[in-house]
């Protein structure tokens, strides 16, 4: 496969690149803005690629800015689509990575694809939109959907709360402020990610969703009693109502039959091999 893979630079890029050239594909890394319409047209055009994996996005759900949500995860992803569309030889799969925040709370769980969506941030709510849009080009490009639900791996941002935990427990920091330390939340490893991701290029069905998942859930309580079995180190955890989000997700578990059905069963990453390869322990 010769890969055309928006959004290269971020934490899931940098994984798919390395996976997809170990598999022995080639990567194009879009270097275009996705809002500058002519120089990502020009680009495209001169890369041709077989297949597309679209990552760019805003990911952080506690970005600062809304509108920013709806500049990139829909209106750029509306742009590349209308460049992809133009192409005289169109790919063969164009990959769309949404998210697993687009279910918002629900009763059912683990969840599956059918679940209707109820967002209930700016950042699933411009996923969601995403979706919603990219769905008018479904006569023109082969579309496929993922909806992944956390995952997280060395070189992670520590904005984010496994790399955040983990960079505490090597810093053997004795404090460290926390939200709310209830919810559940699958914490799966990129590099399942990836190849779930690569698989789909080639046997995702046309127009289809598939939620990247394991079914598995943890609540942060069981992610640092995990750090502290292996690193030894013991910290005061406090937790602050301030660094609680609006609108909290409490569940997101996902429902991995699908995605099994169509890919098998991808390598299974217990979350405590993806939290030693983190802390850089070795994993045996």
């Amino acid at each position: 496969m010769h890969i055309l893979l928006t959004g290269s630079s971020g934490f899931t890029g940098r994984a798919l690149t390395q996976a997809a050239q170990n598999a022995g594909h080639t990567v194009a890394h879009l270097s275009s803005n996705l809002n500058e319409i002519p120089s990502l047209t020009a680009e495209i055009a001169g890369i041709n690629p077989t297949h597309v994996v679209h990552l760019a996005g805003i990911s952080f759900v506690g970005h600062a800015d809304p509108l920013a949500f709806y500049m990139v995860n829909v209106l750029g992803t509306m742009n590349l689509l209308n460049a992809l569309a133009a192409l005289p030889v169109k790919p063969q799969c164009v990959l769309i990575s949404s998210s697993a925040n687009v279910y918002g709370n629900c009763l059912q769980s683990p969840i599956q694809e059918t679940q209707p969506l109820a967002p209930i941030n700016h950042y699933a709510s411009s996923k969601m939109t995403m979706e919603h849009m990219a769905k008018t080009q479904s006569q023109q490009l082969p579309l496929v959907f993922t909806r992944p639900f956390n995952y997280t791996g060395a070189g992670q941002s520590t904005d984010f709360l496994v790399p955040n935990l983990v960079d505490h427990f090597l810093r053997k920091a004795d404090h460290i402020a926390l939200g709310n330390l209830n919810v559940e939340r699958e914490f799966n490893d990129v590099r399942m990610v990836c190849e779930a991701y690569l698989k789909l290029l080639t046997v995702g069905e046309r127009g289809q969703t598939y939620n990247i998942c394991t079914g598995k859930a943890y609540t942060p309580r069981q992610l640092i009693e995990s750090l502290k079995r292996l690193t030894g180190h013991t910290m005061t955890v406090e937790t602050r109502a301030d660094l609680v989000r609006a609108n909290e997700v409490h569940r997101l578990c996902g429902n991995p039959e699908k995605l099994q059905a169509a890919i098998g069963k991808p390598s299974d990453f217990e979350l405590v091999d993806t939290l030693k390869w983190m802390l850089n322990v070795d994993p045996s």
